[in-house]
């Protein structure tokens, strides 16, 4: 087979290169989260955690793939957000920014990382505090988890991804939460973190998207964004906006020169993945990014907000569809929770006690967990975050 055809030839998980790339990508973005949650202190500023979360990821991974032939790209597939309490996501501020966590701050970290363009991406919420979360607070984040284990499960070969938009609703409802509308769980391949095959988290009338059968050998970014509001957040300020992707099939004489000066420090150094606006010139960049969004150039991640009094959770996982079942490769364990409502509903209970592996015939031997592995066995049923449970 000639390099052409190979580059014709879609790479996906039939082959074992690249199951490895994407669970190389998953490993290091795993490490980053944890890196990042470590540091989430009262006092700690927002844009020194997101800029620690990138540089781990790029230097992890620009230390693998070194000797090869061809040069693979790697590094930052979804550049560090911390979005806190009522913000839903993309917060991911400039250097000058100086906000900093609270105690008491209900901190969703969202974050990316690719090795040779096979994406992982994670997200996750943690409260800072000492001890188990209780209340509100420990329902928005149950609703957010039960709901993202109910997906793991009905993300298969031969569900369709309107299934997985209704049960997570359903999930939601349980605890007195809603799930927040605009959030796409979407299918990736290499070089692209929002494929055409998409799971809407709210069915809306404005909201359509093609009917989808998830099928072997897929991957998929799933998102859950769950709030103890609406459900219906608002840009509040354009300006806190600072993550942007290259629309690859737009294009536009730009008029200023700062526009194309930034367009062309872009197209360099982020044509293909999402990056923040902190990586380039900031006065610059400033100026120049305004009009390449007008012109459909670049397309903008906004900062958006639930209402003040409302609690906002987030979990994103990364999932590959193999042939002997689903395997979650991002994830980090949660901190105990104790929500006020108890799920009772046999149907959700039911689709927790779904395996996410095909179980072999014969009796082959049990692989032997490596410690620490214990929030990525999702073989088990999964237990619904019960009040009064861990």
């Amino acid at each position: 087979m000639s390099d052409e055809e190979r580059e014709e030839k879609e790479l996906d998980l039939t082959s074992p290169e690249v199951v490895t790339k994407y669970k190389s990508a998953a490993e290091i973005v795993n490490k980053a989260l944890q890196l990042v949650l470590s540091e989430c202190k009262p006092k700690a500023k927002i844009v020194d955690l997101c800029e620690k979360g990138d540089a781990f990821i790029r230097e992890q991974s620009g230390n693998i793939y070194k000797n090869v032939k061809k040069k693979i790209e790697r590094g930052v597939a979804f550049p560090t957000c911390i979005s806190v309490n009522n913000t839903v996501c993309h917060f991911s501020p400039l250097a000058s920014d100086e906000t900093v966590l609270e105690d008491g701050d209900i901190v969703k970290v969202d974050m990316g990382c690719h090795i040779d363009g096979f994406i992982a991406v994670v997200a996750h919420t943690h409260v800072i505090q000492q001890g188990p979360v209780s209340g509100r607070a420990a329902d928005v984040i149950a609703a957010a988890n039960t709901a993202a284990e109910v997906a793991l499960r009905l993300v298969r070969p031969g569900k369709k991804n309107k299934d997985v938009t209704e049960a997570i609703q359903k999930v939601a409802a349980a605890y007195d939460c809603k799930i927040v509308e605009g959030v796409l769980s979407h299918q990736m391949k290499q070089f692209v973190i929002d494929g055409n095959k998409v799971v809407l988290s709210v069915s809306a009338p404005d909201t359509r998207v093609d009917e989808a059968e998830f099928e072997e050998n897929e991957v998929y970014s799933i998102d859950i964004v769950t709030s103890t509001g609406e459900g219906k957040p608002k840009l509040l300020d354009e300006k806190q906006t600072t993550i942007y992707k290259r629309a690859v099939d737009k294009n536009y004489h730009l008029k200023m020169k700062a526009s194309r000066f930034i367009f062309s420090e872009i197209n360099q150094k982020f044509p293909i993945m999402p990056f923040s606006a902190r990586a380039l010139e900031e006065k610059r960049a400033r100026l120049g990014l305004v009009e390449c969004v007008n012109h459909d150039l670049l397309q903008p991640y906004p900062v958006l907000h639930e209402e003040a009094c409302d609690l906002v959770a987030h979990i994103k996982f990364t999932v590959l569809l193999m042939p002997n079942g689903s395997d979650r490769v991002t994830s980090h364990p949660l901190q105990e929770l104790q929500p006020t409502k108890t799920i009772d509903d046999p149907e959700i209970k039911a689709w927790l006690a779904l395996a996410t592996k095909t179980k072999k015939k014969g009796g082959g031997k049990k692989k032997k967990g490596k410690k620490g592995d214990k929030a990525e066995d999702t073989t088990a049923d999964a237990e619904p975050m019960d009040a009064g449970t861990e």
